[in-house]
């Protein structure tokens, strides 16, 4: 579904990816683990074709989706015809609008025919919490109505590939497992995920397979089990 080939970035002057190349196949839960600043952001960012000063200038390789490269199209074709959404690290939410405003935005990339209650049925049977507080201004949610909300918005676009930056960030470790329970059963009705996570255990745990990113190369990949039991690996980013 997802290729990314021999792909080099950079910021102005600076290289942050220095061609590295992975997959996510169709219905795969796929994480990229690696420390702060090791290029995993960045290569959200290139996938999602935001433009720059945000997000770095891809100087050779490619990024391959269903067959066709995404190096000519713009970010709102990524969204509206390729069907990928990006929930950005910090969930970036409109905090003065309601949470029902806050899903109501992503529906404009839908076709005219879609069906938008069935959209929002979907959300709102995910996360039980948002229907309760549908007309709450957003910003009023706590850390984790906030996360539910962010993939809640990238889910009405109507997409069923969605790349996920650091969803358990801030979150209470009973939150951090209703997240992923929710992303779970998102990937078990045939959506796609590729994800960064801060808590390469429980990301290594919830993927089926993995890459290691350091300082913009991948160094590692495997099933998320053949990871958690590589030596380095755990040495790194397991406490051991």
């Amino acid at each position: 579904m997802l290729e990314i080939k021999d792909l080099k970035v950079r910021y102005g002057n600076i290289e942050a990816l220095h061609g590295i190349s992975f997959t996510v196949d169709k219905g795969e839960i796929v994480t990229l683990i690696g420390a702060n600043g090791a290029g995993k952001t960045t290569t959200l960012m290139s996938i999602a074709r935001l433009p720059r000063p945000e997000a770095p200038t891809v100087i050779a390789g490619d990024i391959i989706y269903d067959g066709e490269s995404l190096l000519n199209v713009s970010p709102d074709v990524v969204v509206a015809e390729k069907r990928i959404a990006l929930v950005p690290e910090g969930r970036h939410i409109f905090g003065n609008l309601s949470v029902q405003e806050n899903l109501q935005i992503a529906t404009y990339a839908l076709d005219k025919d879609a069906n938008v209650k069935d959209a929002y049925e979907k959300v709102y049977s995910l996360f039980p919490r948002l229907y309760e507080r549908r007309k709450q201004r957003s910003e009023s949610l706590s850390g984790g109505e906030q996360q539910m909300l962010a993939v809640g918005r990238a889910l009405m676009t109507g997409s069923n590939f969605i790349m996920l930056d650091e969803p358990s960030m801030g979150l209470a470790p009973v939150l951090v497992y209703d997240m992923f329970k929710a992303l779970r059963q998102m990937n078990e009705e045939n959506m796609t995920i590729l994800l960064i996570e801060q808590n390469a255990k429980i990301a290594l745990e919830f993927a089926h397979r993995g890459y290691v990113i350091d300082t913009g190369e991948i160094v590692a990949s495997g099933t998320g089990k053949e990871l958690m039991e590589n030596p380095d690996v755990k040495k790194a980013y397991l406490g051991g």
